[in-house]
């Protein structure tokens, strides 16, 4: 009993593991302490810790994981070429491609149907809103733009003339695709469909297309270079696109001077270097696609290979699942917004450009963008690098190509492993541009999303029950 008198009488050092409240508690009550984080392994459910075990211990899922691993750490994605839709991609006039897993018209969030007016406008499918509105209800077949090789930035809807930028990773053979950028204003990503939005579609086509074209007739440019270089310089290749755009824009100015005739320069000019600093993100967004693809399909591997949001919903593909969808509602995204807009002016989470930190950039690679903290209200510098840091917790390994200088130059994360999301309860990190819920509203802030957790709970029970047949 003295023994613990003793103990009540004297100056108390206490080590809190687990709930950080009793922590708190006690820095308010100025004791001396210190507070470890722990979490029980798969959220303590008995039966996704035996998944967890028996998959991470199975040679068939870790040979499966380093080929899978070993395919996208060494794709070489290139841009060498630019076609319409029903060329590159053998679309038809009546499939309308979209951001995100499957999605009716009738169960579209508004800005995505804003943009599919837009493109039949575009197409002249339709002469207004309202033809556009009932040809979607009774005649468009609407398909993931995953489901045909593409991705797309937030609506990310793509229509059979819509030049696509080609990009071939070049380590496997297989092709990924992305419409060019629209630029800012009112743009039929943020889901705008007037005149002035369905004009710039036409000019894109007829002009910038035709253009960026000749340019890479001329030779194809290494995107995964650019990409690692931009990273470099500060950018971590999802909202910051400024080094990688201004690297591409020096990589391509003397075969754009060559390309373009003295009308159309100044104008392509313009509306490159115009607040166009995103103009680069779609072709790195191709660049993941055609990296994460080549590793797709490989039986028993528990690595995803694509996760994508339509405002709605967001999905994730695993390689072992053979392109299987796993859906959660769309997140709400926590960050900032533009003066004048609140969360209720937001929509849920959108785009296929969450490609990005499925090939190990974007908000896994946040330690090499510290300016971007502001914009996305992601803290301090220091958080930024704990992103980062956590998400190596959840990937198969590091990036061989993507160095993080404020990391020491490691490589960035890279490989996401459902095996690990579920077993340490971290979530994938999305960083992310806020779209306005309103059709053409545009851009109203920037943040951070994390992808469900029920998505991987769901799609490591479908392979271990798979695995057990």
């Amino acid at each position: 009993m003295s023994s613990v008198n003793n103990l009540f009488g004297s100056k108390l050092n206490v080590l809190n593991v687990g709930l950080e409240q009793f922590y708190l508690t006690l820095q308010q009550q100025n004791v001396e302490s210190g507070h470890v984080e722990w979490k029980p392994r798969a959220q303590g459910d008995p039966e996704l810790v035996k998944i967890v075990d028996a998959l991470a211990s199975d040679p068939r899922v870790v040979e499966a994981n380093q080929k899978a691993f070993n395919k996208l750490n060494a794709s070489a994605p290139v841009w060498i070429d630019v076609k319409p839709a029903h060329e590159a991609i053998n679309l038809d006039r009546y499939t309308l491609l979209h951001a995100g897993p499957p999605i009716e018209f009738k169960d579209m969030c508004v800005p995505m149907q804003g943009a599919v007016y837009a493109a039949l406008m575009y197409e002249g499918l339709a002469d207004n809103d309202e033809q556009a509105h009932q040809l979607a209800l009774t005649r468009i077949r609407f398909e993931p733009c995953h489901h045909y090789g593409c991705v797309g930035p937030m609506t990310g809807v793509i229509s059979y003339s819509m030049p696509l930028l080609c990009v071939k990773n070049t380590e496997e053979g297989n092709m990924a695709y992305s419409t060019f950028n629209e630029g800012a204003g009112d743009v039929a990503r943020f889901g705008a469909y007037g005149e002035n939005t369905v004009r710039r579609l036409k000019w894109i086509e007829n002009v910038l297309a035709l253009t960026m074209k000749n340019i890479v007739d001329k030779g194809p440019v290494n995107l995964k270079v650019l990409i690692s270089q931009a990273l470099n310089m500060g950018d971590e290749l999802h909202m910051r696109n400024n080094s990688s755009t201004s690297i591409f824009l020096k990589t391509i100015m003397a075969a754009l001077t060559e390309s373009a005739d003295a009308q159309t320069l100044p104008e392509i000019a313009r509306f490159l270097t115009t607040n166009n600093d995103q103009f680069f993100l779609n072709f790195a967004m191709a660049a993941m696609k055609a990296s994460t693809d080549a590793a797709s399909n490989i039986p028993y591997s528990t690595m995803v290979t694509a996760m994508a949001r339509n405002g709605v919903n967001i999905g994730i593909r695993v390689s072992g699942l053979n392109e299987q969808w796993f859906i959660a509602p769309a997140a709400e995204v926590a960050g900032l917004y533009f003066p004048g807009y609140t969360v209720e002016d937001a929509n849920p989470d959108i785009g296929d450009s969450a490609i990005m930190e499925t090939g190990g950039v974007g908000g896994f690679a946040m330690a090499a963008a510290p300016a971007i903290v502001k914009l996305l209200g992601a803290g301090t510098v220091s958080d930024a690098l704990n992103y980062t840091n956590e998400m190596y917790d959840i990937c198969l390994g590091e990036s061989a190509m993507f160095a993080i200088p404020n990391l020491n130059f490691r490589g960035s994360p890279l490989g996401i492993n459902i095996i690990k999301v579920v077993e340490t309860g971290t979530l994938p990190v999305i960083n992310t541009a806020i779209a306005s819920k309103k059709a053409g509203g545009g851009m109203v802030g920037a943040g951070l999303a994390r992808a469900p957790m029920p998505m991987f709970k769901e799609a490591i029970k479908t392979l271990y029950k798979q695995m057990e047949e």
